[in-house]
């Protein structure tokens, strides 16, 4: 509490970011007006804000901080690595020791066909990385005119111009001239607003078989890989049917074209695997990372790439036009490597998958049960509420997409919790280090925001 009072009043600190900072996904008109919250300090899986406020933080950042806040290991861990070498590039025919030891620790985690790794500084690079990649390595494999990737309606892999195109967001579409050219899209597998009358499992299959009938259209020498998230996270905590990433995995193998595991949101235990790929049993031929593998300590990510697409660079050689200033920052790979040694000390993903991830399923489900929820799903420690006037329809609310899912989220903050909502889903992502007696709080903190939104809407008269 010194640390606060110390600071200026919040809002002299509100003026002070509306005067210079322009925020990312934000109508910076609203926010000014309103008056943006200021985040103090964390603890744990706890966030204080400059009025003193504490917060159950229940999307871990943005969906990163997997060992929770203030760990003096990764803190240390960079700090020596500053005094030592606080910044040297890896261009030039030139590494150094924490990149080296990052590298190989990856490779050691990653399933057994990734064992290389190209640094870059976010998942956003990352996936730009990754276009660049796997059209150079079909171009050197002799099938330069594949170059087309197919991607996901309502997928997001980043906001970069490459990421931005990969991602199927419209409305981020709209603003740029987006996608850039040899980027297509198909539909997602979201059975509970999509699905209709289907069971889950036929339309799981169906989903995934809108990838064979799009490589047809464009003509498999034309396509160079499929992207997808495990389980997508921005869209609204996506979770596909069981018999959705097999058939993809058939598709790819059988049509030859690459299989890219976007696993920024879901590696490093999320799902209660290391990676979301081993959850739902399939292998990529790369696996774009970041978020957790720093636990957003420092800026850091990378595409982890398999033995088959690596050795188009290694036995083919020429050079590979493409890389980033802060490409295995060594005070990143520091912070990165720091957490991992947490992660597997702490065993998180076990944690994850046979105790913490079972206890919050247990209560979420619970929550399924409210009256304005139509479904709880969730898997390790990522979920989804799906808030509906209807339950037994699935139906939407007749107002304005999002409506009910704002007026939520600002009741979850009245209540201390970090909840986000993805249109007219609430979504969390917690720290993989919260306990049952945090998450007994985050249920109950959830559960009175529901009811409070539930008596909103009766007053408002939304329909």
């Amino acid at each position: 509490m010194d640390y606060i009072a110390n600071l200026p009043p919040t809002h002299v600190l509100q003026e002070k970011d509306a005067a210079h900072h322009l925020h990312p996904f934000t109508d910076t008109k609203s926010l000014n007006a309103k008056g943006t919250r200021v985040i103090t300090r964390a603890e744990g899986v706890y966030l204080w804000d400059s009025e003193g406020h504490k917060i159950l933080d229940g999307m871990a950042g943005l969906w990163c901080v997997n060992v929770g806040y203030g760990r003096t290991e990764i803190i240390e861990a960079v700090h020596r690595q500053m005094q030592q070498l606080p910044y040297y590039n890896t261009f030039f025919q030139t590494s150094h020791p924490p990149a080296i030891a990052l590298a190989g620790k990856i490779a050691q985690l990653a399933p057994d066909q990734l064992d290389h790794v190209f640094f870059a500084g976010s998942g956003s690079e990352a996936n730009d990385t990754v276009v660049r990649m796997v059209r150079h390595y079909w171009a050197s494999e002799g099938k330069p005119t594949k170059k087309t990737i197919i991607s996901r309606h309502n997928a997001y892999h980043g906001s970069t111009m490459a990421g931005a195109s990969l991602g199927g967001m419209s409305a981020m579409h709209a603003q740029g001239g987006l996608p850039i050219p040899d980027i297509t899209h198909i539909n997602q597998p979201y059975w509970y607003g999509e699905g209709g009358d289907m069971d889950p499992a036929e339309f799981g299959l169906m989903r995934a078989r809108e990838l064979e009938a799009e490589i047809d259209r464009l003509g498999e020498d034309n396509v160079a890989a499929f992207i997808g998230e495990p389980i997508q996270g921005a869209g609204g905590v996506v979770i596909p049917p069981k018999t959705y990433w097999p058939e993809i995995q058939r598709i790819c193998r059988e049509r030859n074209i690459l299989l890219i595991a976007d696993e920024v949101i879901c590696g490093f235990g999320r799902t209660g695997n290391w990676f979301g790929s081993q959850t739902f049993n399939f292998k990529p031929d790369l696996m774009p990372i970041a978020k957790g593998l720093s636990s957003g300590y420092l800026p850091i990510g990378a595409v982890v790439v398999s033995e088959k697409v690596a050795k188009g660079f290694i036995e083919h050689g020429g050079e590979f036009y493409h890389g980033f200033t802060y490409s295995a920052h060594p005070a990143a790979c520091a912070a990165a490597l720091a957490n991992l040694e947490i992660i597997e000390n702490e065993r998180l993903p076990e944690r994850v998958a046979n105790d913490t991830g079972l206890y919050l399923a247990e209560k979420w489900k619970m929550l399924g049960e409210h009256p304005l929820v139509g479904e709880a799903r969730i898997c390790g420690l990522v979920g989804a509420l799906e808030l509906s006037p209807d339950k037994a329809h699935r139906a939407s609310f007749e107002a304005e997409r999002g409506t009910v899912g704002t007026i939520c989220r600002d009741h979850c903050f009245e209540s201390g919790l970090v909840m986000r909502h993805v249109g007219d889903s609430m979504i969390i992502s917690p720290p993989l280090v919260i306990t049952r007696s945090e998450v007994d709080e985050l249920i109950e903190k959830a559960h009175r925001a529901l009811d409070m939104t539930a008596a909103d809407v009766t007053a408002q008269g939304i329909k």
